[in-house]
């Protein structure tokens, strides 16, 4: 399946990990041995002694991995440029379960940008999860606001978890519900 693996991996440095789905941050120990069950869009979920770890791209280098380099963006870069920039960087934040990304899962509701005086931008996400009771709801969260964060510009983030609408399946798109089997 797309983004799976099985690929062996002994961590090369203690790392902070978040256990799946329950969302608990852990420190997994230099040394642990596991195997990279999936990797998408920069973080990676391991398997390791019988329970699944989320590790964010940051930490890459603990499994041996080169980080994910900050986006691009055009030069005199205008608002609906970095909105372009935001929506795909918000491609590469995965369900650590399902291997399909947030945007095209129909988790985000709105993106708005909004040009400060200094040049700087302000960037309001509004997005939900598949189920309300997700124990990685936060995880994700924060996933999508440290990708927006780092594009160059952009100054500040807020990522809100709604739940109006309610997700349902058909928010999915075409591509998602056909990887799914739900087509």
């Amino acid at each position: 399946m797309f983004g799976h693996t099985n690929e062996p991996v002994t961590l090369e440095r203690d790392v902070t990990a978040v256990i799946i789905p329950v969302g608990e941050a852990v420190t997994l120990r230099e040394g642990t041995p596991g195997f990279i069950t999936q990797s998408l869009g920069g973080s990676f979920t391991i398997y390791v002694e019988g329970n699944l770890f989320r590790i964010a791209g940051a930490d890459a280098d603990a499994l041996g991995k080169e980080p994910v380099p900050p986006p691009a963006i055009p030069e005199n870069a205008t608002d609906a440029d970095i909105e372009d920039v935001i929506w795909q960087q918000l491609k590469t934040c995965y369900d650590p379960e399902i291997p399909i990304n947030i945007v095209d899962l129909g988790l985000v509701y709105r993106c708005d940008v909004t040009s400060n005086e200094d040049g700087s931008r302000s960037v309001s996400v509004d997005m939900t999860l598949t189920a309300p009771g997700c124990g990685m709801g936060d995880i994700l969260v924060q996933d999508a606001q440290d990708k927006i964060a780092v594009i160059p510009t952009v100054s500040d983030v807020q990522v809100e978890l709604v739940f109006d609408p309610p997700w349902n399946q058909t928010m999915m798109s075409d591509e998602a519900r056909l990887q799914t089997g739900m087509m």
